[in-house]
């Protein structure tokens, strides 16, 4: 038995099925059966909040943005990486309608806004974006980060997880001095991000979402690690494989009830319905599952390579040597043998 008394979670604002399953009560129904109860780090104080970005605490399950995650991996947190998603949310370059820029090409040149570094690596998240971004969409039109002129903006200093977060107030990096003809284009993603340039008459010069190269759009959220402390899962590997069983009873459950899954979503993301529609296009809450796939392991890779060579990691970071496939493996097995009794008693 661990020295755990209790279990955390916590995820960004974003279409997770982990997310999903905590809506629905199930995680804390798993969990209850065991004998534990489960917080949530989104409601929690400030300090406790900080274990988002660093993972040190041993009851913790996280689904979230891929920096801080490799970033306190590669600084010597013991975290196991149990599951990637991959959700297509809205990764645009945005303008202003009257730049002239309408295509990657046409970046050439440009003023682009660059979040700046925060106290910490892992919580310098917003500045990996961009970058990465701007990385993606440059070489849609034959460019590199060498053809754009980067201007510093000012970051989100206010913390983005916890009971303070006060996400409503949240202003995309970059979106202020678009607007004031500072910079000539920010690179943006999300719901909110979604709402914000449409307040000040953004348009999209290059939708990221649209090519067909996945590779263009590896970012902090593509794909996106569910990871837990390496201690729980060897000393509670029953925990771990619990929560994944109603991650993807989650997933499984949003590919039927669209509807219902933008209703939470906006929630989530604290944005209106229209935001969502444009943020979660297409068939996206069919492809909520989480897997291990060598596919997504190497997206993985590309983005932690990216964000070695941009100083946004302490150390090289070995990815499969991270990967626990065990956990999700049973968790399938356990759901398959749902599957089968079910059918067995019908018949």
């Amino acid at each position: 038995m661990t020295s755990v008394d209790k279990l955390w979670y916590t995820r960004c604002p974003v279409p997770t099925a982990s997310g999903l399953a905590h809506h629905q009560g199930w995680l804390a129904e798993e969990f209850r059966a065991a004998g534990l109860e489960i917080g949530i780090l989104q409601d929690a104080e400030p300090e406790l909040a900080e274990r988002h970005f660093d993972h040190r605490l041993l009851g913790l399950f996280r689904e979230g943005g891929n920096v801080p995650a490799l970033a306190a991996r590669s600084a010597g947190a013991p975290t196991r990486l149990i599951g990637l998603t991959w959700i297509e949310e809205w990764q645009s370059i945005l303008v202003r309608a009257d730049s002239g820029i309408t295509n990657a090409a046409g970046l050439a040149g440009a003023r682009v806004a660059l979040p700046g570094w925060a106290e910490t690596r892992g919580k310098s998240f917003p500045r990996a974006m961009a970058l990465h971004g701007f990385k993606g969409a440059l070489s849609q039109g034959g460019l590199t980060l060498d053809d754009v002129t980067f201007v510093e903006v000012a970051a989100q200093v206010r913390p983005s997880v916890g009971r303070d977060a006060g996400a409503r107030a949240f202003a995309w990096p970059g979106i202020a001095e678009l607007a004031r003809g500072e910079v000539d284009a920010v690179y943006a993603k999300g719901a909110r991000a979604a709402e914000q340039a449409a307040e000040i008459g953004a348009v999209v010069a290059v939708d990221l979402d649209a090519h067909p190269d996945v590779r263009t759009r590896v970012n902090n959220g593509t794909p996106r690690p569910i990871t837990v402390h390496e201690r729980l899962l060897d000393e509670r590997p029953d925990l771990v494989v619990g929560f994944l069983v109603q991650t993807l009873r989650a997933a499984e459950w949003a590919r039927g009830d669209l509807a219902r899954v933008r209703e939470i979503l906006a929630a989530e993301t604290r944005s209106g319905a229209d935001a969502v529609a444009t943020a979660y296009r297409g068939d996206f809450h069919r492809s909520l599952h989480p897997d291990l796939s060598e596919h997504r392991l190497d997206l993985l890779r590309v983005q932690k390579d990216f964000l070695l060579v941009h100083g946004f990691l302490d150390a090289d970071v070995d990815v499969a040597a991270w990967a626990a496939h065990e956990p999700l493996a049973e968790a399938h097995r356990r759901l398959a043998a749902w599957a089968d009794l079910a059918g067995a008693v019908a018949r």
